[in-house]
């Protein structure tokens, strides 16, 4: 089984890369973050004609995660348990085999010390609550998605530079280290210890261009799917294609 997350900014607007991606990478399961649109918007038919089943929790303008998946999945749920009627759409939860999945679309946060930066932290923790709740860490279990957060300065291009700054800060690294608390690990650091991997390339400064980037797109994995991981990937030719998003997709390989 192979399981990629990826941060498509605009399901709408990337369509053509989603459907050369797909056609080429093949995955079984692929969690989509940003995708931009209401559920009624979303081009399934052009999604389907590929082979996949679409489940989607979308929003207007903003936000909106979906699975993309070859198989049908069971026991979807859609947002937090304790989301609100006002909610946005971050999170999407599903079981595809014995691989229990959730997906996810984290705040950005835009500047610590903000009202977002705090509405950042309060969701991440609400995270955290419910992984350990709802997610036993005997089964094979797989947190993924745009986390908008680094794990430690290997995740960050210039660490002077972005110290102490949005998705680099101390309070939302320890946000993220909690949810893992249950037992959750990073796998992509189970393979590749070193820095200078990355994930996401701002537009606006070139980034990709500079090899400029932050590693924030995240697959935390339970004991069992890590045991049965045999390599995690980012997805670097995809950024470097036409019209890309400005994150790559992360692939997860399992026995």
């Amino acid at each position: 089984m192979r399981i990629a997350t990826w941060n498509v900014n605009s399901v709408r607007a990337r369509l053509p890369r989603v459907l050369a991606w797909l056609a080429k990478q093949r995955p079984d399961v692929a969690c989509l973050q940003e995708v931009k649109c209401v559920d009624d918007e979303f081009p399934y038919e052009e999604i389907e004609s590929l082979g996949y089943h679409v489940e989607t929790f979308g929003q207007k303008t903003y936000n909106g995660v979906a699975f993309l998946s070859r198989d049908t999945p069971s026991d979807v749920v859609r947002g937090l348990p304790d989301d609100g009627d006002d909610a946005e759409a971050r999170a999407i939860a599903a079981t595809f085999g014995d691989v229990r999945v959730l997906n996810l679309y984290v705040v950005n946060g835009k500047d610590v010390g903000t009202p977002h930066y705090a509405k950042k932290l309060a969701w991440l923790d609400r995270v955290a609550t419910y992984v350990r709740d709802a997610f036993p860490m005997s089964d094979k279990v797989v947190v993924t998605g745009d986390m908008n957060c680094t794990f430690d300065d290997r995740d960050v291009h210039d660490p002077l530079r972005w110290h102490e700054k949005i998705l680099c800060s101390t309070p939302e690294r320890q946000a993220l280290a909690k949810i893992m608390e249950p037992g959750l690990r990073d796998a992509f650091r189970a393979f590749h210890e070193e820095g200078g991997h990355y994930t996401w390339w701002d537009f606006r400064t070139r980034g990709f261009q500079r090899g400029q980037g932050l590693r924030i797109d995240h697959v935390l994995l339970s004991p069992p799917a890590l045991e049965a991981c045999t390599d995690v990937e980012v997805d670097v030719e995809e950024r470097a294609a036409p019209k890309p998003s400005d994150h790559a997709p992360v692939i997860a390989s399992f026995r």
